[in-house]
């Protein structure tokens, strides 16, 4: 398409569209009312500029909130240039917003699968410019720098991973002996599991579910892999809403603990055959698959929904034996 400017001429970034800046904006300033400890960070160290020197470049969601980090880590000194982590979860005008800030942001709502790597490519690959830190959700833009860009682990000081696919794929990365630069895992901080895991979640699948699917959870019978932060947030939420909830967990306190909470223990191919909706909290989609396979329902892995699949609408997909 058309290359887009900015208000001063900079055109260093693709996104949809670059005249939706304002509501973006709008969108941003309400998200700062939610972020009081962030914004509290950027009036305090703002002048010390601590990470001044600071090329940072990201690959996470790309919404309000992380417009208001993104804002955050310039105020205090650092360059950014940032890709999405999903295809889907772009919010345009915040992206927008974003561009028209002065950000190098590469990101759309409904990314094709080329479009996500030469978007992260975009980050990463720029004449005069080179990333040293790494803040990245899944671990996509680490694999693409250690697949294309090896030589620049030279200058990168350390990662930020903040998902558990992505801590995974940092563990592979460290047994192999192919993790040359420090690497800190987020996910498992006290804050990212006590809070973002267990309330967010508790928040968030709901929605989500909601937008995805429009069904009603009442009487819905539904089957939660996983008790641990996630998990606990997810089956409060459901059993809020009415749903029938089991829960299976191979870790015995956890497993303790969604007993006490009142719901029942099973094993996923006992039940898989009676649930309507199956919630995987593991970040581990094999062993879901092979139970719904043995069920006698069509399969696919979620990286490879391209066959047999009809797409009802962006992020919804339906199968058919």
């Amino acid at each position: 398409d058309k290359q887009q400017k900015n208000s001063k001429g900079n055109a260093d970034f693709c996104i949809k569209n670059i005249k939706q800046a304002d509501f973006g904006r709008r969108e941003i300033e309400i998200a700062e009312q939610e972020m009081p400890a962030l914004m509290a960070l950027r009036k305090r160290a703002q002048g010390e500029k601590p990470l001044a020197g600071a090329k940072i470049v990201g690959c996470t969601h790309i919404t309000a909130q992380t417009a208001v980090l993104m804002e955050t880590l310039s105020a205090l000194g650092a360059q950014c240039r940032w890709a999405a982590c999903n295809i889907y979860s772009t919010q345009n005008e915040v992206a927008a917003a974003l561009a028209e800030g002065g950000f190098s942001v590469f990101a759309w709502k409904g990314e094709s699968e080329d479009d996500f790597w030469w978007c992260i490519d975009r980050c990463v690959n720029v004449e005069g410019w080179q990333p040293n830190m790494i803040l990245d959700d899944g671990g996509d833009l680490t694999h693409w720098i250690y697949k294309k860009y090896p030589n620049m682990f030279k200058k990168i000081k350390g990662i930020v991973e903040e998902s558990v696919t992505g801590v995974h794929r940092l563990y592979q990365l460290s047994k192999a002996g192919k993790l040359c630069v420090p690497a800190m895992n987020v996910n498992d901080s006290v804050t990212k599991q006590k809070f973002d895991n267990l309330y967010c979640c508790r928040e968030s699948i709901l929605d989500g579910l909601k937008r995805t699917t429009d069904v009603m959870f009442g009487g819905k019978q539904v089957v939660v892999c996983g008790y641990g932060e996630v998990g606990k947030g997810c089956s409060a939420a459901l059993k809020a809403m009415g749903s029938i909830v089991y829960v299976t967990e191979i870790d015995p306190i956890c497993a303790l603990q969604a007993c006490m909470d009142g719901f029942r223990l099973v094993k996923l191919n006992e039940v898989i055959r009676q649930v309507d909706i199956v919630i995987t909290c593991t970040g581990i989609l094999e062993s879901v698959f092979d139970c719904i396979q043995s069920a006698g329902s069509c399969v696919a892995h979620v990286d490879e929904i391209t066959f047999g699949s009809n797409c009802i609408w962006p992020v919804l997909d339906s199968f058919s034996g």
